[in-house]
């Protein structure tokens, strides 16, 4: 078992990496004490996969579960369900101490953080990542939020998690397609801060494809503790630092929300993203062409799309316009000047940025 500590002073949790059978999470729940009634935000087809084990380690603990399915997809971060969620819980927040877990990626683990900040002003809840996203990136860091239909995560808060418990097991059962899109992510952390971990993915991509467990663990450990770094210094996106994190966002989310959250899966938008972040670096002659094409390359490597299917470039350019990082009707976005290292800007041509994501709109 290996961990990470996140370390907000009264916010503070541990990031627990395992491939146990959840007794470490059972070892961790008994120490923080969070509750009598563990509300389990899932879907069927997680459910069906882990549900049983995971009722079994709380009732080890007396706790008693208490299982809401949602849609499995982006479509479980809408203003309904949410609303659906809320009103289940409180017809059963009677007379008792309730805590949420999430249990799933990151559609459910935002789902459930946000729910966690806003009921009764805020409960206790956990993050069980069962995707490699999840489990490098988005369950960690307290941000959380659901959708309109115009954008994502346009309603949020920030809320930290009293634990994040990342089981390799629960991934093993995941479509490559879903490994691949947790990959971008790593991939991230290592464009914007560790050549290190950039060079550990590139030379073994083929073992983490296979899901090698000392491989897996690796990459999710190091993820974990960039994005735990960062969180420290810039939990609430003050300083500037926490925007690094949106390398390949920006251009990515547009891709996603253009494509309805359907044809593009979040990994694969923000490998798209970060191509056309470093394009236009690039462009500027910020970022030299052999630089360009490791990030490139890489992403092949990974078998990650360089580019979207052809589709309506207006929506795509709609989405980018809305998005929330805009500052004084300035788009913040964050650049690449070499491997490990990135700075965020706001002075970018629009007509360089519907370039570039013009070239990556297939034909």
């Amino acid at each position: 078992m290996n961990q990470v500590k996140v370390n907000l002073s009264d916010r503070s949790y541990r990031i627990v990496i395992a491939d146990d059978d959840f007794q470490s999470l059972s070892k961790k729940l008994g120490q923080l004490n969070l509750g009598t009634d563990a509300i389990i935000i899932t879907n069927s087809r997680i459910r069906a996969l882990f549900a049983k084990r995971l009722q079994e380690a709380l009732s080890k603990l007396k706790i008693i579960p208490h299982i809401f399915n949602v849609p499995d997809s982006e479509k479980s971060k809408s203003i309904s369900e949410y609303v659906g969620i809320i009103s289940r819980i409180s017809a059963i927040d009677t007379k008792k101490r309730i805590f949420l877990i999430a249990l799933g990626g990151g559609v459910i683990g935002d789902l459930t953080g946000f729910i966690a900040a806003t009921y009764k002003r805020g409960i206790s809840y956990i993050q069980i990542p069962t995707t490699l996203l999840g489990q490098i990136d988005s369950s960690i860091g307290g941000k959380t939020a659901i959708d309109l239909p115009t954008g994502k995560n346009l309603i949020g808060a920030f809320y930290q998690p009293k634990l994040v418990y990342s089981n390799i097991n629960l991934i093993k059962s995941l479509p490559a397609r879903q490994i691949r899109s947790g990959l971008a992510e790593a991939v991230k952390y290592g464009i914007i801060v560790d050549p290190k971990l950039f060079k550990f993915i590139k030379n073994n991509h083929k073992k983490i494809l296979d899901l090698n467990n000392t491989c897996l663990s690796y990459i999710i450990k190091a993820s974990s503790a960039i994005k735990a770094r960062i969180v420290e210094n810039d939990e609430t996106e003050t300083t500037g630092l926490r925007t690094i994190l949106n390398f390949g966002h920006t251009i990515g989310h547009a891709f996603e929300t253009a494509e309805g959250y359907s044809n593009l899966n979040h990994g694969e938008a923000i490998s798209i993203g970060m191509i056309c972040a470093g394009e236009i670096a690039h462009s500027m002659g910020i970022l030299p062409s052999l630089e360009l094409k490791r990030i490139i390359d890489i992403l092949k490597l990974l078998k990650l799309p360089q580019e979207a299917n052809k589709g309506d470039l207006k929506a795509v350019l709609n989405a980018f316009l809305r998005d929330k990082k805009f500052i004084n009707g300035h788009i913040r976005m964050v650049l690449p000047s070499r491997i490990g290292h990135v700075f965020v800007t706001e002075n970018i041509s629009y007509n360089l940025i519907k370039t570039v994501i013009k070239k990556r709109m297939a034909r």
